[in-house]
């Protein structure tokens, strides 16, 4: 039953099931220890569950990486420098690991802008099958990418757009004047150019393995996971620092700061229950990486599981904390999903045929 082999259904499904899990409780967690103090919980403000959260993310990401010795990744090439000696891929992964941090943080300072956080949401998700299906075009035009994008592919992305879109019918982005505003665009465009060119090398490295040359997702995502964890690490530490070098007052750079310097009493916890973040990171990258398929489908697979993830701790959330429960949009947006994953189904049996066919895959 668990026994799957590498780029089969089988294997996506259960990258899709850890995803899911993992993404469920980090969802339950956050409500949880940002919870109202009078209801009986911790009542952490958003930034201080963020960096202890962050934390406990990269030490369990960083951990697996480093002590099951995934950075000794497979390669196309190796080049040296003087008594250096190093895959090739290297080059481009390390860009890769300081978009991942861009996105971390900028995915959070989203939440914290004047808007609704399904606004956020929407912007987000939407915006990553977007370039996803554009990182398809490029690469077709550059003969990187030799397989066609299906049209039940390109259904599937209208009908993920309209489930995302739902919210902001509903929510609306209220009078925040998000175009106009000097920290929105700067924190949107980031997010958007880092995970543009991110989703790029991914499917750049997935595109030009060498033939018979393994696809080490795994040594991938190690090497990004190092790179990451370093940029993170120096602008935490500069951030730590901001407000007695630049003597800063803002909010944000204060509670950040004292989340360190004065933790919460429940800080361990709060780190502990991040590593469910760190699992997350895992199985995201897998599935974006997955073998023989496209960036627009890895990329609605990703944002699908999510969003369907997001509903499901929404529903948790409410019968175990007195959350709210979920809305109509809510409702109404999963029906939009599943029509979008039936497309998906019917766009992942055309593409194992056509992988069996090229003895990419094993046939069943």
């Amino acid at each position: 039953m668990w026994k799957t082999t590498e780029g089969s259904t089988g294997r996506l499904i259960q990258l899709c099931a850890g995803y899911f899990f993992f993404y469920v409780i980090t969802g339950i967690t956050v409500k949880y220890f940002t919870g109202n103090v009078s209801l009986g919980y911790p009542g952490m403000e958003e930034v201080e569950y963020l960096v202890y959260s962050t934390i406990g993310g990269n030490l369990i990401a960083l951990s697996v990486a480093l002590i099951l010795r995934w950075y000794k990744l497979t390669s196309n090439k190796m080049i040296t420098w003087g008594k250096i000696r190093f895959p090739q891929e290297i080059l481009y992964i390390i860009p890769s690991g300081i978009c991942t941090a861009v996105v971390i943080p900028t995915t959070t300072l989203m939440y914290l802008l004047p808007i609704s956080v399904m606004v956020a949401m929407v912007i987000m998700r939407a915006s990553v099958i977007i370039i996803s299906r554009l990182v398809d075009a490029v690469q077709i035009r550059q003969g990187i990418l030799k397989k066609s994008v299906y049209a039940e592919e390109n259904y599937a992305v209208l009908f993920a757009l309209i489930a995302a879109g739902i919210n902001i019918v509903y929510v609306g982005p209220g009078d925040f004047d998000f175009i106009h505003s000097p920290a929105a665009v700067t924190i949107l465009g980031s997010y958007l150019l880092a995970y543009s060119i991110r989703i790029y090398i991914m499917n750049y490295y997935k595109n030009t393995r060498a033939r018979g040359v393994k696809l080490d997702n795994k040594g991938f995502f190690a090497i990004e996971q190092i790179a990451a964890s370093v940029v993170m690490f120096g602008v935490g530490f500069m951030l730590f620092h901001s407000t007695d070098w630049f003597h800063s007052v803002n909010e944000q750079l204060v509670i950040f700061h004292h989340s360190i310097s004065d933790p919460q009493p429940m800080w361990l916890w709060a780190i502990v229950a991040g590593t469910a973040f760190g699992m997350v990171a895992f199985f995201s990258v897998f599935i974006f990486m997955f073998k023989g398929r496209t960036a627009t489908f890895a990329g609605l697979v990703n944002r699908l599981t999510s969003l369907v993830a997001g509903t499901a701790a929404t529903l948790v959330s409410y019968f175990l904390f007195q959350g709210h429960f979920p809305k109509i949009q809510d409702w109404l947006s999963l029906v939009f999903i599943l029509i979008a994953v039936g497309f998906l189904t019917l766009a992942e049996k055309k593409r194992t045929r056509e992988l069996v066919l090229a003895k990419e895959l094993e046939a069943k």
